[in-house]
């Protein structure tokens, strides 16, 4: 039995490059055939940890933190729109889109991998945030979200109060940024290698290629 290649995926809900990131490393993964020889497992990023509960504006914030005009920002949505159609995933932005805070995502997705649905539960509230205009901050949005892929949502909800469970995102969060990480997507290859951005479907094949062939 091969050991398997660890891929950690350090990724905030709301980051389209990171959707896109995974979407074209998932393609790699399928066409080299190697399903079966990796394991993936998401860690918290959260690209605004201190975004308050009512959210801002997505074109207000990204003007804000990166001093982007508007004709910039609607250009890069645009690209952004037709790379994740490409990979068969819809970006729909629109005027009055918010940003908003993930915390409570990410514990849920902590919960979720003791299940092993955490990549389906990151898909599904990515989704549900780029492609369904959904506030993933919301708590009938997760319920929905984590109900929709066969998941206790009374349960998974419940860890939203927990203390523990709060800290271990916490800890978390920090172990990769003392690491190193401030930007995300960063993808990481049996915590040795990384990759930061969303590469090119060839470069993750070349370097999936070359590490599984040295495992």
């Amino acid at each position: 039995m091969t050991k398997k290649l660890k891929i950690d995926i350090v990724s905030d809900v709301v980051c389209p490059w990171c959707t896109i990131g995974y979407k074209r490393l998932e393609k790699a993964i399928k066409e080299l055939g190697v399903e079966d020889q990796v394991e993936i497992e998401w860690q918290p990023f959260e690209l605004n940890p201190n975004m308050p509960a009512e959210g801002q504006n997505v074109n207000e914030h990204i003007t804000e933190k990166y001093g982007s005009t508007i004709e910039q920002q609607n250009q890069s949505k645009q690209h952004m729109t037709e790379v994740g159609a490409e990979l068969g995933f819809t970006f729909d932005y629109f005027d009055d889109m918010r940003m908003v805070n993930t915390f409570d995502a990410h514990v849920l997705l902590e919960y979720a991998k003791g299940f092993g649905k955490q990549t389906e539960l990151k898909m599904t509230l990515t989704k549900a945030f780029f492609s369904d205009r959904k506030d993933v901050s919301k708590h009938d949005v997760l319920r929905a979200a984590l109900l929709e892929i066969g998941l206790d949502a009374d349960e998974a909800l419940a860890k939203l109060d927990n203390e523990d469970a709060r800290l271990e995102v916490r800890t978390k969060q920090d172990y990769w940024k003392n690491m190193g990480v401030n930007s995300v997507p960063t993808i990481v290859f049996n915590r040795k290698s990384a990759v930061t951005g969303a590469q090119p479907v060839d470069t993750f094949k070349q370097v999936l290629s070359e590490l599984i062939a040295e495992q």
